[in-house]
Order: C-alpha cells, then sequence, then structure tokens
C-alpha cells in the first residue's frame, strides 16, 4: 500500500494498525537544532486519546510516544524521526461477527474491492486510530515553528454538532478547553451534551464541523497553481478520518455573496496593508496575506452504530450489521487536535518552502 506519506520538505510517514502492537510515524525534513522531548508531544496526544469522557470512545489507551531517533541531548539532529505508539487495549474480538461481512458507511467494502484483503480489527489500516501518529508528528511541526515562528498559534474548535451550531458573538477562546467538545461557545456545549447522551443511548452518532484558525503567519506562504498554501491545507484535512467537506474562509457560503461583498478591502496602516474583512480566510491566489487563516471542515456521522443497517457479506448475501465494540458517538471531537497537528505540518513545510526559494519574509515591500 503506497502514499503513507505527507508533506514536500517536511514529510510525514505514518505507519501501523488500530489492533497492531504499535503506531507512529516517521518525521523526515525537520530543521536541526529544535529543543524537543516526549513530554513536548504527549501534551497533544493527551488532547486526542480516547477514553476521557462518557462522549468519546472507551478505548483505554495511554497514548504514550516515543522518540526513538532524530533527537540528540534533547534536540532534534536534522535526521529522520521515529515516533512509535503502542497500542494496549485491543479487543479484537468486538469485531469476529464482521470479518465476513462490510460495514455500511466504512471502508470495509472498498479496501476488499482495491486490495483483495483487509483487516477487520478496527478497521485496521483506515481507522481513526491511525490519527495518533499524526499528532505526535503533529507535535513536532509545533515545536519548530514555535522557534521559527514564536507568534504563530494554531487553535482547533467545534462550531457545530448535527443541526445545532455554535453563535459566533459568543466566542471565547477560553471556554475551549473547559468543555469536553472543544467548542468556543458555553451555551452550545450545553446543548450538545444533552442532545449527544440521547444519541449515544440510543446506538446512534452524528456528525460535526470543525474550524481551524492559524493567526500570526507570515504574508507571502504558499505558491500559485500547484502548490496552494488552501489547497494543501484542504487535502491535509480532507485526509482525516470521516472528513467529507472542507472550507477556506467563507467557503460555500461565498457563492451566495456578490463581488463587492466578498472581496476583502485594503487600506494602509502604521505597520503595512490592513485588510477590512476576511471572506479570503487569509489566503488570495494561494497565498497567504498575514491575516488569520481559517479552514473549515465537517465530519460524517461515525459509521461504527448499533442501529441494525442493511449490508452484504463477502459472498454477496444480504445480510443485517450491528458494529460493536468502543465507538465515538460523535468522531468529530477528537478531530480537534488531529485537525490542529495536520495544520502544524502544512504551515511548516510551506514555511520551508518559502524560505528556500525567496528566503525570509515576503519580497515585495509595500508602503
Amino acid at each position: 500500500m503506497s502514499l503513507n506519506t505527507y508533506g514536500h520538505l517536511f514529510r510525514v510517514t505514518t505507519w501501523g494498525e488500530s489492533h497492531g502492537p504499535a503506531l507512529g510515524a516517521t518525521v523526515d525534513g525537520c530543521p536541526p537544532g529544535v529543543p524537543l522531548t516526549e513530554a513536548d508531544l504527549q501534551v497533544w496526544l493527551d488532547r486526542r486519546k480516547p477514553g476521557q469522557n462518557k462522549y468519546t470512545t472507551q478505548r483505554q489507551e495511554a497514548d504514550a510516544v516515543e522518540i526513538l531517533s532524530g533527537v540528540y541531548e534533547g534536540q532534534t539532529t536534522g535526521t529522520p524521526i521515529q515516533l512509535t505508539i503502542r497500542n494496549t487495549d485491543q479487543r479484537s474480538k468486538d469485531y469476529g461477527d464482521i470479518a465476513e461481512t462490510f460495514r455500511p458507511g466504512h471502508a470495509d467494502i472498498t479496501y476488499w474491492q482495491k486490495y483483495g484483503i483487509r483487516d477487520p480489527r478496527g478497521g485496521g489500516r483506515s481507522s481513526a486510530r491511525e490519527t495518533a501518529a499524526r499528532v505526535a508528528a503533529g507535535g513536532v511541526a509545533r515545536a519548530a515553528l514555535g522557534v521559527l515562528v514564536p507568534d504563530l498559534r494554531i487553535l482547533g474548535y467545534m462550531v457545530q454538532m448535527g443541526p445545532h451550531k455554535a453563535d459566533p458573538l459568543a466566542f471565547d477562546a477560553a471556554e475551549i478547553a473547559r468543555n469536553p467538545f472543544w467548542t468556543p461557545d458555553r451555551r452550545a456545549a450545553d446543548t450538545w451534551a444533552g442532545y449527544l447522551d440521547g444519541l449515544r443511548k440510543s446506538g446512534d452518532s452524528v456528525g460535526a464541523a470543525i474550524e481551524v484558525t492559524i493567526s500570526g503567519a507570515p504574508a507571502g506562504l504558499g505558491a500559485p497553481v500547484y502548490a496552494k498554501l488552501d489547497s494543501d491545507l484542504a487535502a491535509a484535512m480532507m485526509s482525516i478520518n470521516a472528513v467529507k467537506g472542507v472550507e477556506i474562509g467563507e467557503g460555500m457560503a461565498a457563492a451566495a455573496l456578490t463581488g463587492s461583498q466578498n472581496a476583502d478591502q485594503i487600506d494602509m496602516g502604521d505597520d503595512g496593508p490592513v485588510y477590512a474583512s476576511n471572506h479570503a480566510g487569509g489566503i488570495l491566489g494561494g497565498i497567504s496575506t498575514g491575516q488569520d487563516i481559517v479552514v473549515r471542515f465537517s465530519v460524517k456521522p461515525t459509521s461504527s452504530i448499533l442501529t441494525p443497517r442493511r449490508s452484504v457479506t463477502r459472498s454477496g448475501q444480504p445480510t443485517e450489521v450491528i458494529t460493536k465494540g468502543r465507538h465515538d458517538p460523535c468522531v468529530g471531537i477528537r478531530a480537534v487536535p488531529v485537525a490542529e497537528a495536520m495544520a502544524a505540518a502544512v504551515i511548516l513545510d510551506h514555511l520551508l518552502l518559502h524560505r528556500g526559494q525567496v528566503g525570509d519574509g515576503p519580497r515585495g515591500k509595500i508602503g
């Protein structure tokens, strides 16, 4: 199976399966001299790990990351960084009943059609468990960005669960870490708690929408046509399990705007250009403007549910599927730290590409 690597200069290859002995990532292209310890990465993995509350899967994994190479005396050496996370709470027997059956909404059927073999234990390689490796690699990217762009901040949060949306006027960044849904709207968190409780107890699941804001990114990241910053961000988010749609800035809502409404007007400020709005989401022509970069994506409902669904077996016989095991009733909750990790990897990659081509900072002076 090929294409397990993403990135241009900062390159990440993930490996491993949901119920194998371990999973992890090989990170290549990290600059040397970046302070890095396992504790620096663990803080991000702890935000993603399962079993932290009743709204996520009850699989108990410490998600303890080990750095096996690429770091010496607390600093990166510029050589490949090998990250390993042991699986310690697999319950493969939960999947014995579906070894010959395709679960609706899962990649079971497409893996079988493509490869003629699949690992039914938790979805194998297609499991969202793979994203633990991405979060570890994203921690490496964050450490490097902390050295190269100290003022850069990446903040992810949930803005919708099912039909219930967070109020953008109630945005409180401090609230994000206070509730189990990573939402900046306290009232929305209260509503979602009762709503998800009902779905969880009925054996059903629900989708969600997540937004990531990247503040402090310099102007000039990205390139026209085939190396657009927004296309790489969109691809990174779309590669996350269960993501079905990605928007940059105004996104799909831009279709309802006129040109005079959508074009972000520019004035000259004391320190350079100042934009009157940010419908573009901080990217024009594939290149960052220096404004906040805003990415939003939708996550489908978890397909592993106790509600019976029609399907077929490998021999083509009709059947009914109930997926047992421990699953997230809203997979979007744990997608938040994964999205932040992917954003960090993409931004670092483009920062290194930018520096390699034109040096530090934008070339064109304004004013």
